[in-house]
């Protein structure tokens, strides 16, 4: 389950199948039944995650349109080889944002976010 890190950043600590879909899954809700204004960014921490499914892959593309729906970020970190290549190999390294970790991914998010007026 997706942890909130602050009123307007969730992060989410993956895991390998039979979690990692089940995780998305809920994210994907959580966005979807969310008003814009409450939606938070989130952050996917794939650093215990070892391989990815085209269903995980679609599962990724439905959350990012949602968030993208809701003006939210979301950003992918600690990601290991193999799902980096996955990535790569169907061009999504091109379709979302990384970062090398959580804490930078936290760090991006904080410092993207528009001054409150």
């Amino acid at each position: 389950m997706a942890t909130d890190w602050s009123d307007d950043i969730a992060i989410a600590d993956l895991a390998d199948e039979p979690a990692l879909s089940e995780e998305l899954s809920q994210l994907i809700d959580r966005v979807g039944q969310t008003e814009a204004s409450q939606a938070p960014h989130v952050v996917l921490n794939f650093g215990q995650v070892n391989h990815v499914h085209s269903s995980n892959l679609a599962q990724l593309l439905r959350l990012r349109s949602r968030m993208n729906e809701r003006g939210k970020r979301l950003l992918l970190c600690s990601l290991t080889e193999d799902v980096w290549q996955v990535l790569k190999i169907t061009g999504l390294d091109k379709v979302f944002r990384f970062a090398p970790d959580p804490m930078t991914a936290l760090a991006t998010l904080q410092l993207e976010q528009e001054p409150e007026k």
